[in-house]
């Protein structure tokens, strides 16, 4: 092995951070906060790495205590070059007690520093290591909106357009499926013919509803419907997909690359959309965009925008990159960057997700 790319120290650190103001969706209830466990890998030759996982407020300490005791002492002494073969190895390492779930969200945060290396030593931009298809890609916004009253969806969704997004996504889930057809309707007339318009029911409805739903939301002219039933219901999302009428998208909630295999072949999904914070990291990510493109369909991501950017960015099957709610641009260096509709990747060396970790200081919390 190489001396210079030799692991010789990792640091692990968790945040939690506080929500501007309290948003909720369909089944996860109110979000207050945010967690945001980092990873920092140090080599022999002096280079460090920055990774990072994220979770709607829960579960945070326990990814990095995972990170801590069990990942940091096995990758300690390995070769930060092998990234794949680390990969792998990981997902062995602790799957017996973890198969996806809080295991993919670690292996995420050591695999994002693993590749913010790989691009530094090649003294590359991440989205022009991984295939440099574009430096842009479209995006949309969307936000935990389930609970704000119309006036607030509308006054939203305004700024959005404002910002120079043409493509926006609300919540659905309320306690009447009428008052979601009302919301959508609203927000159609807002945003006028042109601007593309997804909706998000966060795995609410049985698929009978969500059969009913999909029927309603035809004249709306809807790109997709996500997650309108549980992620592991399969043939539910096939025959949602069939007779509902409309395309429908998922990935948040799967988190191994067989996962997206079933809910591809068996599920007749549209829209993959996995999340690199927990799908394996960027590793992970890549798996699942290749097996998009295997099957003619394009990807999409959730969240964690800062980073997607410079992944979507790469490949040549991208759709739309989800700019979520979370306000992780307040403690980085480089806030999205919006053009003409489209999101713009960083172009230095590495990931290009630099934190700002003196106002992320204030929310460190022990594990």
């Amino acid at each position: 092995m190489p001396k210079d790319s030799q692991i010789v120290e990792v640091t692990t650190e968790m945040y939690h951070i506080p929500l501007p103001e309290v948003m909720g969706d369909a089944k996860h209830g109110m979000h207050t906060h945010f967690d945001v466990p980092i990873v920092k890998i140090a080599l022999q030759d002096g280079r460090v790495g920055t990774g990072y996982t994220y979770t709607g407020g829960i579960g945070g300490r326990a990814i990095a205590s995972l990170i801590e005791h069990d990942l940091k002492p096995f990758i300690i002494g390995k070769d930060a070059a092998c990234v794949e073969s680390l990969w792998e190895a990981m997902q062995w390492k602790i799957h017996y007690v973890g198969r996806g779930g809080i295991a993919s969200f670690a292996i995420s945060a050591i695999d994002i520093a693993l590749w913010d290396l790989r691009a530094k030593k090649a003294d590359e931009p991440l989205w022009k290591l991984l295939g440099g298809s574009s430096n842009s890609t479209k995006a949309y916004a969307g936000a935990i909106d389930l609970n704000f009253p119309l006036d607030k969806l509308l006054q939203n969704n305004a700024k959005y357009l404002d910002r120079g997004f043409r493509a926006v996504k609300i919540k659905l889930g309320q306690e009447h499926l009428e008052e979601d057809i009302e919301r959508i309707a609203a927000v159609r007339e807002l945003v006028g013919p042109s601007i593309d318009f997804m909706v998000d029911a966060n795995m609410k409805w049985s698929v009978a509803t969500a059969i009913d739903a999909a029927k309603r939301m035809q004249p709306y002219n809807i790109l997709w419907l996500e997650e309108p039933t549980i992620p592991d219901d399969y043939e539910g999302y096939r025959v949602i997909a069939e007779r509902g009428g409309l395309p429908v998208a998922a990935g948040e909630n799967y988190h191994t690359i067989y996962e997206f295999e079933n809910a591809i072949t068996r599920g007749k999904i549209d829209f993959p959309q996995p999340d690199a914070s927990n799908i394996g990291g960027i590793t992970g990510w890549l798996k699942v965009a290749h097996l998009a493109q295997a099957h003619n369909l394009p990807v999409c991501t959730h969240g964690m925008q800062e980073l997607h950017v410079s992944l979507m960015s790469a490949m040549p099957n991208a759709e739309y990159m989800e700019v979520h709610s979370f306000p992780i641009d307040e403690y980085t260096e480089r806030p999205l960057v919006l053009k003409d509709g489209r999101a713009i990747a960083p172009d230095v060396p590495g990931t290009g997700v630099q934190f700002r970790f003196d106002l992320l200081k204030p929310y460190e919390t022990p594990f």
